[in-house]
């Protein structure tokens, strides 16, 4: 795909993605129940993979500030045109791995699954570890994400996978014309990487297709309940609230998402114990790792053992 496609592809999907996507089921009104009860006032929120603002835009009329980052342009232009005149909205274009605001926030979003747009350990910790850098002493962090349906990524892995599918229409709120949206999904076990390729044609009065935007294929790690857990725990946060809806539902077999609270966790250059929760209840602790946290391969290599009823302490050198 040549730079001038690739630029084509991206300003459809910034212009479209509030046409075509929506709110999950009691998805702002979470949040901004969230916001209400900030520990700090008046709030600040930022926002990390902000998109084209679904989010910010509706938390910002009741923040002192609202910071969305993003590093796409296309959908930062777009934030930009619908946020003209609210004066406590910034958008930033930048990388959520790196990224030094100089200032601290009450809540920090990580919403819509753009946490699992990084598909490496050592990215997922730096994001963190931002977070945690411009995170309010008492300030919470909120991440949103999948909750892995192990039926479904069987489903997508191996020759079958890949085949484009229809998704459903949306009308191009531009011109009017009803867009044909298709997916294509495969699945990569030894990564837990799930990758995506999107196509939309647009179609006029008659059905006929006159015009087509497909993008390159997006990777997309596949996160599971403990790996998370490890992941908050490994940059010093200590998990609030683990949900299985926007409803504060508990996290069941069947949820398809996990919505995650943390804040900051005290003292977090100590040693100090994390328990892993096992699904059997399991009591036992076994020491692991003692010149510093174990890696997040490590941690998911003994959740075999956690399922048989063995938990691991994973301790920190002072």
């Amino acid at each position: 795909m040549t730079d001038a496609e690739r630029e084509r592809v991206a300003m459809f999907y910034a212009e479209t993605y509030d046409d075509s996507v929506q709110d999950w089921p009691g998805e702002i009104d979470y949040y901004t129940d969230v916001a209400a009860q900030m520990r700090v006032s008046p709030a600040s929120i930022l926002e990390l993979g902000c998109g084209t603002g679904r989010v910010l835009m509706r938390l910002a009329a009741n923040a002192g500030s609202a910071v969305g980052l993003d590093s796409s342009p296309q959908m930062l232009e777009v934030a930009r045109r619908k946020s003209t005149g609210l004066n406590n909205v910034r958008w930033i274009e930048g990388d959520m791995r790196a990224f030094d605001l100089g200032e601290e926030f009450g809540l920090v979003l990580i919403p819509g699954h753009a946490f699992q747009h990084l598909n490496t350990v050592d990215d997922q910790l730096r994001c963190l570890q931002c977070v945690r850098r411009h995170l309010l002493p008492n300030g919470r962090l909120l991440v949103h994400v999948d909750h892995q349906d192990i039926a479904w990524l069987a489903g997508i892995t191996g020759r079958e996978a890949g085949q484009f599918e229809a998704r459903g229409r949306f009308t191009r709120l531009q011109n009017g014309h009803e867009i044909q949206s298709y997916r294509a999904w495969s699945y990569e076990p030894s990564s837990q990487t799930a990758v995506s390729e999107a196509r939309w044609e647009e179609l006029d009065a008659d059905g006929e297709v006159v015009d087509a935007w497909q993008t390159a294929r997006v990777r997309l790690h596949c996160v599971f309940r403990f790996e998370m857990e490890h992941l908050l725990a490994r940059a010093g946060f200590a998990v609030e609230a683990l949900y299985g809806d926007f409803h504060r539902g508990p996290l069941a077999d069947d949820s398809s998402d996990m919505i995650w609270v943390a804040s900051r966790a005290a003292a977090p250059g100590w040693r100090r114990t994390v328990r892993a929760r096992s699904l059997l209840g399991a009591q036992q602790l076994a020491e692991a790792d003692p010149a510093g946290w174990v890696s997040t391969a490590a941690c998911l290599a003994r959740q075999q053992a956690i399922h048989l009823g063995r938990v691991a302490r994973f301790r920190r050198a002072a």
